[in-house]
């Protein structure tokens, strides 16, 4: 993000009535929306406490003795004494040392074998320690999750499952598994993403343009989005849209004075199509 502009949105979502902060190293902007929190616990506006923020793991940091250094270097950033959330970004693991994205002389990408289950002991050590008040995961499949749920001496198991989830790839089976452990999904690109070919699968149609969204939408005085981000409230699953257009941004907030019937959920369910706009062909 160019600079400040991270820091504007954050205060003007704060205002807006946004508590819920999806952040993350790899950012590169944790030191503005660390900034911008502070300024409005200066302000008087909130308490540290009405903030719930969430920071990542980056896939150079799999290594369990890098876990605690990486949270504590994120908290020194954002100057915040712990993270509400902290989750594993994904489950695969990149070559650790200081380049973000670490690849070869042939540009490919330089993996790292990881142990998923002492990656997740250290993140333990790291709620246990009150840096963390809550650990997750991002990515995880059905199976990645088991292997952390069914590991010998479990401690806590993940709160959450961050991943790509919207009405044209709904996460059915997903969304069922975590129900019934207890995982919440939170959902990025709840409105489809922007077209940005660098991480963006561009041929998968603009969500945002379906016609039976915006249908429900003209029903109700609402956009396609607000109508797209109140389906997956109302299956449970939590929506982090981002946006740096102060009026999006209040608009993406104003979900709560409508909700959608029975048929309607079940026709916006029926336009799934298994479409990743965030393929992570890395």
């Amino acid at each position: 993000t160019p600079k400040g502009s991270c820091l504007e949105s954050v205060k003007i979502a704060i205002d807006t009535g946004y508590r819920h902060i999806d952040g993350a190293f790899v950012y590169y902007n944790e030191h503005e929306v660390g900034q911008a929190i502070r300024e409005k616990i200066a302000e008087g506006k909130i308490k540290r406490e009405d903030i719930f923020y969430c920071g990542k793991l980056w896939n150079t940091c799999h290594p369990p003795e890098l876990v605690r250094p990486t949270l504590e270097k994120t908290l020194k950033i954002l100057q915040l004494d712990y993270v509400d959330l902290y989750i594993i970004e994904l489950p695969m693991a990149f070559k650790p040392g200081d380049a973000i994205y670490p690849k070869d002389e042939n540009g490919k990408f330089i993996y790292h074998e990881t142990n998923l289950c002492a990656t997740w002991e250290a993140m333990e050590a790291c709620k246990d320690a009150g840096l963390a008040k809550s650990i997750g995961v991002s990515n995880f499949n059905r199976r990645q999750l088991e292997m952390i749920l069914n590991k010998p001496g479990l401690k806590y198991k993940p709160v959450s499952n961050q991943v790509e989830c919207h009405p044209y790839f709904t996460q059915p089976k997903l969304l069922e598994f975590c129900r019934q452990h207890d995982i919440v999904i939170v959902g990025y690109s709840p409105l489809g993403t922007s077209r940005d070919e660098t991480w963006v699968n561009v041929s998968s149609p603009p969500l945002l343009k379906d016609p039976v969204l915006n249908a429900i939408g003209k029903k109700y005085n609402k956009t396609a989005a607000q109508v797209a981000l109140r389906f997956s409230i109302q299956r449970g699953v939590v929506v982090i849209p981002k946006s740096f257009n102060p009026q999006r941004i209040r608009e993406n907030f104003q979900i709560f004075d409508f909700s959608l019937t029975e048929k309607e959920m079940k026709e916006i369910e029926a336009l799934n199509k298994n479409v990743r706009y965030v393929e992570l062909l890395m």
